[in-house]
């Protein structure tokens, strides 16, 4: 009867592993180790917003993954995923209150995800890089995974995504959308500056189109609204 156990045991184990192994996020990204899913769940339950949770994370792996490929780049998808995904764990409690640098608390706290959940720690260095440099402000150092997500990251304050990132933000975050008028002033600054700061050749391409596809946005909405006086 132990042997059945044991053996019926195994038989489940390999099952729930095969089963867990082949799941993917909503988007398509692969779950294809058990520290990915732990991590995904992470996110799924504790970074949870419209302008940066959890959807938030899963177009900048794409994009990144998108910009590598057009610029001959090549990454580590673990690295990849790990900095896609906590990098903006700095700007969700408890981990906000550790500083006001949202990008430093995420690459130092981190750790405190991935290590239990079993990533492979040699490739911590990589993944903290990428998160400190991934705001548009930040300075970027010559390696792929930390260029790649840093212009994904601006490219997705740009064009229609970044539109609705800001809108959805207003009357929630002061000095950025405090109300409508300044979200679209934030929306109009973001289309003329950002475009500057991004990195890889592709990348200005992109952020080009979608700069100006905010620039039309914002002049429809102006002409709509009376000249924006009326918000």
């Amino acid at each position: 009867m132990n042997r059945l156990i044991q053996t019926l045991f195994c038989s489940f184990s390999l099952i729930a592993a095969s089963t867990a192994l082949s799941q993917q996020t909503e988007s398509g990204i692969p779950l294809d180790s058990q520290w990915k899913q732990t991590v995904y769940e992470f996110v799924q339950e504790n970074q949870q917003h419209t302008a940066w949770g959890l959807q938030h994370s899963e177009r900048d792996y794409l994009l990144a993954l998108e910009l590598a490929e057009q610029e001959g780049l090549q990454l580590d998808l673990d690295v990849l995923f790990a900095a896609a995904f906590l990098h903006d764990m700095g700007a969700f409690q408890p981990f906000s209150a550790r500083g006001n640098d949202h990008s430093q608390v995420a690459a130092d706290a981190m750790t405190e995800i991935l290590e239990p959940a079993g990533f492979p720690m040699h490739k911590l260095a990589l993944v903290q890089g990428a998160a400190l440099a991934h705001m548009y402000y930040s300075p970027v150092p010559d390696e792929p995974h930390a260029q790649v997500l840093h212009d994904a990251d601006t490219l997705n304050f740009l064009g229609a995504l970044g539109i609705a990132r800001i809108i959805s933000l207003t009357t929630r975050v002061d000095g950025m959308a405090q109300d409508l008028a300044t979200a679209i002033a934030t929306l109009e600054n973001m289309s003329l500056q950002l475009p500057g700061t991004l990195v890889l050749a592709t990348s200005l391409r992109m952020g080009q189109q979608r700069a100006s596809e905010m620039q039309q946005f914002i002049e429809s909405l102006r002409t709509q609204s009376a000249g924006g006086t009326a918000l």
